[in-house]
């Protein structure tokens, strides 16, 4: 096993036709009991990116996908870069209403979906369900992988922002390629390497790790979802030697360790979603789990920076060195050096799908402005202050507080809205609210979150809801939300 030629010198070949060519012996993919070599990988894409040719997609358009984690997915998503498609992987926790607006803005060619998840794509749009009807569609035979062009768009990964407005940032070729020959050389490569992948694969992190072992021949275990008893396994008994957690899952696995060491032969576990605290990474560390804080955006093909084992064994604050390539710098710093974190590199996405005005917002002088805040300490590692100043992450999701504040203001009873996160042992943090009622109307507690949990995904509906007489605000009307929590009066979950 080798990485493939510098994609980023010689970039145009399909990755995953390249490594069948070169290794289509090797294990490639390991998941719900299947397991498939590179080459089997590759004859599967192949009749699969037939099949979405035959229904009429052509290079350049839109595929979304509204599936979750399978071998099927797997292959839809590399038949994607073999018929020159562009991938739009939606999240599957979504309602139909927050799937529909992605969508409308997506504007897909074609939406394949897990028949069942069909109650959450739009009956205008075209769409076939995986794998009953794609597997019905007759072609001529296999298709060739299409020649890449590197600086086009692969995929397109919608994240929140601070309006509560879904963004699509679009990925090129280069920034995954980029992003994985980063992480290989800040990791290394050994001939023993497996990644297991928990990550949802609508999540960047998820998504990187895929393209990551195709160029550099690396086998994946691929997992439905986190259970922290399968990850035990996987890591004692399937050869797993890197991995991808989020803090909360990170903290289900040493839970389920008891007073154990962890078994196997783990090397680096890459965490992030988040801040990490540092008590869990020595935790980690304790139990033979080598836990790597990480910072990164879907915005910057995953990660910007990583920790190093003597750093994070420090147990400080930090997020980690950049990554191979990408620069790091703090704009507008206070005087404890504190500001908006800005990122550079060849991983930086081309920007923003249809939206022009976010994109001159966050793209400007060749840097990436994330919006979070933070600061470089003085062994040059990245400390994140806040991520995004109101951003919620909580089990790794992130929760936009003006897209949850809207739809509570949807509600006929409401006149003002703020919502805010507070501590959470369990998910780091947790969504909570609170509302100001129209005069002479009435609506407790239980109503407002059952409004909210039929137009909101599960982790985004608030776990308490508090009614006030008045939301702190400053003198120009800024809702204050950190001031919120201390006014609490009636909460209920």
């Amino acid at each position: 096993m080798a990485p493939m030629p510098d994609p980023l010198a010689s970039p145009r070949a399909c990755w995953l036709a390249e490594r069948a060519r070169r290794d289509g012996q090797l294990p490639a993919l390991r998941c719900e009991g299947e397991e498939l070599t590179f080459g089997a990988l590759a004859t599967r894409v192949a009749r699969t990116a037939a099949r979405l040719r035959a229904l009429g997609l052509g290079r350049g358009d839109r595929l979304a996908v509204l599936m979750d984690s399978s071998t099927r997915l797997v292959e839809i998503a590399h038949a994607a870069q073999w018929a020159g498609l562009v991938l739009v992987p939606v999240n599957t926790r979504l309602t139909a209403a927050e799937v529909e607006t992605i969508l409308a803005n997506a504007d897909p060619a074609l939406v394949a979906y897990d028949v069942a998840l069909a109650d959450r794509v739009p009956a205008a749009l075209r769409s076939v369900a995986v794998p009953d009807e794609l597997d019905q569609v007759a072609t001529a035979g296999p298709l060739d992988p299409i020649a890449l062009d590197p600086d086009s768009v692969f995929t397109i990964l919608y994240t929140s922002g601070t309006t509560g407005r879904a963004k699509g940032a679009m990925l090129t070729h280069l920034n995954h390629a980029a992003s994985a020959a980063a992480s290989r050389a800040n990791l290394g490569l050994q001939s023993s390497d497996r990644w297991l992948v928990t990550l949802p694969l609508h999540h960047v992190g998820g998504l990187s790790v895929l393209f990551r072992s195709v160029l550099d021949g690396v086998p994946v275990t691929l997992h439905r979802s986190f259970d922290a008893a399968r990850v035990r396994q996987a890591i004692g008994e399937g050869g797993v030697t890197l991995a991808s957690l989020v803090t909360t899952t990170l903290g289900r696995l040493l839970d389920s360790l008891e007073d154990s060491a962890c078994p196997g032969t783990l090397r680096a576990v890459l965490v992030g979603g988040g801040p990490v605290p540092g008590e869990l990474i020595a935790r980690a560390w304790s139990r033979g789990v080598p836990a790597l804080p990480t910072y990164g955006l879907t915005e910057a093909a995953s990660q910007v920076t990583t920790s190093t084992p003597p750093s994070a064994r420090r147990l400080g604050e930090g997020a980690g060195f950049p990554i191979p390539g990408t620069a790091v710098r703090i704009v507008d710093a206070d005087r404890d050096g504190v500001g908006e974190i800005a990122v550079r590199g060849p991983t930086v996405m081309a920007g923003y799908f249809r939206d022009p005005e976010a994109t001159r917002r966050t793209l400007r002088d060749g840097w990436l402005h994330t919006g979070d805040l933070g600061r470089i300490d003085a062994e040059g590692e990245l400390v994140v202050a806040d991520r995004r100043s109101d951003l919620i992450v909580s089990g790794g999701e992130n929760v936009y507080p003006a897209e949850v504040e809207a739809v509570l203001l949807a509600h006929p009873a409401v006149l003002e809205a703020g919502v805010f996160g507070e501590p959470d042992p369990e998910w780091g943090q947790r969504v909570c609210a609170a509302v100001v009622l129209r005069a002479g109307a009435r609506a407790d507690a239980q109503a407002l979150h059952a409004f909210g949990a039929e137009r909101l995904a599960r982790f985004k509906v608030p776990r308490s809801i508090t009614v006030l007489d008045s939301l702190p605000r400053t003198t120009s009307g800024k809702l204050q939300r950190h001031k919120l929590a201390e006014r609490s009066s009636v909460t209920a979950s």
